[in-house]
């Protein structure tokens, strides 16, 4: 495990920003250029480069945004990373291809903010078809179901994007540092009486340059699925 280094960036133009975004990227430079602009000024950008070959952290700087580096590679560890980065009492995440809408997060941060949940999380709504591939889908569909069996968890989607209390999600404890992140997250969360928002947000297609680490393929997806049952069996 590592705390990651960090760089300093311009802070969100546009206002004083009340929580950090952390967008854990590898090699996501095309979709940057895009979303960063898009960004809310709610928002303080924390951009993990979890190994990039192609200029991500660059693009970062130049949009204004922070950038932590993060060599271990996997999704847990850029995410952890990234918390252990935040600066303010609320930190959101959320994916760096392209396949969100950062506006989307502002009605998730005011669930939390306003005391009435302690995390906010998206539930993936395809703009269009082809947009989530079916072993995608039905790899997700199967592991939320192992779930509510089994932990009785309301949630129907594996907080693709989310909202939470910095120092709450600290306290949790998560271990994973790989695909199997969001899957503990969810455990934890259960377990500790949570509250919980669910919200719809658009799916959108990835940006074009940038290819999925999960649902891009079949052996992508098998290769999560398999971090999400280590979680599971645990």
């Amino acid at each position: 495990m590592t705390d990651g280094a960090t760089e300093g960036g311009p802070p969100t133009a546009g206002g004083s920003p009340v929580c950090d975004l952390v967008l854990p990227c590898r090699d996501e430079a095309p979709a940057l250029e895009a979303l960063l602009p898009r960004v809310p000024s709610e928002f303080a950008v924390v951009v993990v480069d979890n190994g990039s070959t192609d200029g991500t952290a660059d693009v970062a700087r130049r949009l204004g945004a922070r950038v932590v580096t993060e060599p271990v590679p996997g999704y847990g560890a850029a995410v952890h990373s990234g918390l252990l980065a935040a600066t303010h009492d609320h930190v959101a995440f959320m994916d760096g291809d392209g396949s969100f809408d950062p506006e989307e997060l502002l009605p998730l941060l005011e669930d939390v903010r306003s005391g009435r949940y302690d995390m906010a999380v998206g539930r993936r709504r395809p703009v269009r078809r082809g947009v989530w591939p079916w072993h995608a889908r039905a790899g997700n569909a199967l592991i939320l179901a192992w779930l509510r069996r089994r932990i009785h968890t309301d949630v129907h989607d594996i907080a693709p994007i989310r909202v939470s209390r910095r120092d709450e999600l600290l306290a949790l404890d998560i271990q994973d540092r790989r695909f199997g992140y969001p899957v503990e997250l969810l455990q934890k969360v259960a377990l500790a009486g949570w509250r919980v928002s669910e919200r719809d947000v658009s799916y959108h297609p990835r940006a074009e340059g940038t290819r999925s680490k999960v649902s891009g393929s079949v052996r992508g997806t098998v290769r999560a699925a398999r971090d999400f049952w280590k979680v599971l069996d645990r």
